[in-house]
C-alpha cells in the first residue's frame, strides 16, 4: 500500500469516527459586533452562532433587566430572519425593540404561563432551524436546561439569547450558579451621552462579559444599540484608562 492509499485510510478512519462521536469538526460561525475592541475579546471575532448566550441587568436594572433585554434585542437585529421571542409577562415594550433594530414584523412572540413551557418554546424554536435567533426571558436556567438548550442550537447552528429577568432582587443570586451557555453578559445603566444643548443624549452602558468559553473576562463602556442594532466603544473608560484595556480571568 501506497504512503497515498495509507493516509487515505487514515482519513477515513478519522472521519468516521468522529461521526460516532457526534463531534465533526465544523468552522464556527459569529456574529461580530463590528466593534474591534470587543470582537476581538471573543473567540472567532463575534457571538457564535449555534451556542446560548445570557445577559442579565446589573446596578439598578437588576431586577427589570431593562438594558440586558435591549441589549439582546439588538444582537437578535444583527441576525437575518425571524425572530422568535419566549416569554412569561406581557409587559415587552415593541418600539423599544424597535429602536434597538429589531422590527416586531421580525418578531414571533411565544408568550406562556410557566418558565418550563418558555425553555420548551425555546428548545422546540432552537431545534427547528428555520429562525435567527431565539429569545428566551427566565428568572431560573437550570445546568440541565441549559444544556438542552445549547445541544438544540448546535445542532441547527440558531443562536439562543437568554435574558434573565428577576421579579425580586434576592433571585438575582441565581445568576452565579454554572450553566452551560457560550457567553454570559451583565449590562449596567451608565449616565447617558452628555449633549451641548439641554436634552438627554444617547444611552450608555457597563457591558460586562463575565464568563465566555475559551477566552477571558472582560468589560467594555458602550453606547447603546442604535437603530441598526449596532453598538459603539467607548474611548475613555470612568477610570480614564484606554477602554480597549481590560480585565478578568480564564473561563473555560
Amino acid at each position: 500500500m501506497t504512503h497515498a492509499q495509507t493516509s487515505k485510510v487514515i482519513d477515513d478512519l478519522r472521519e468516521r469516527i468522529a461521526h460516532l462521536e457526534g463531534s465533526i469538526a465544523r468552522k464556527t460561525v459569529v456574529l461580530p459586533f463590528g466593534v474591534a475592541g470587543m470582537d476581538e475579546r471573543l473567540p472567532g471575532g463575534g457571538l457564535a452562532y449555534g451556542a446560548v448566550h445570557e445577559f442579565a441587568g446589573g446596578g439598578s436594572g437588576t431586577v427589570d433587566g431593562a438594558a440586558a433585554t435591549l441589549f439582546a434585542a439588538g444582537v437578535a437585529a444583527r441576525s437575518k430572519g425571524k425572530v422568535l421571542w419566549c416569554l412569561t409577562r406581557p409587559d415587552l415594550f415593541a418600539p423599544a425593540l424597535s429602536q434597538a433594530g429589531l422590527h416586531p414584523d421580525r418578531v414571533i412572540f411565544c408568550e406562556s404561563d410557566r418558565e418550563e413551557d418558555v425553555l420548551a418554546s425555546m428548545e422546540e424554536g432552537l431545534s427547528f432551524g428555520g429562525l435567527a435567533a431565539v429569545v428566551g426571558e427566565l428568572v431560573r436556567l437550570p445546568m440541565t436546561a441549559s444544556r438542552r438548550l445549547q445541544l438544540a442550537a448546535e445542532k441547527t447552528g440558531t443562536m439562543g439569547l437568554v435574558v434573565r429577568r428577576w421579579r425580586r432582587q434576592t433571585e438575582a443570586s441565581d445568576f452565579g450558579n454554572p450553566t452551560a451557555s457560550t457567553t454570559r453578559w451583565r449590562i449596567s445603566v451608565l449616565p447617558s451621552e452628555p449633549l451641548p444643548t439641554a436634552g438627554v443624549g444617547r444611552a450608555r452602558w457597563l457591558a460586562e462579559l463575565m464568563r465566555v468559553k475559551a477566552g477571558e473576562s472582560a468589560e467594555f463602556e458602550i453606547g447603546a444599540c442604535d437603530a441598526k442594532g449596532g453598538v459603539c466603544l467607548l474611548p475613555i473608560s470612568r477610570d480614564g484608562q484606554d477602554q480597549t484595556s481590560w480585565r478578568g480571568s480564564r473561563a473555560s
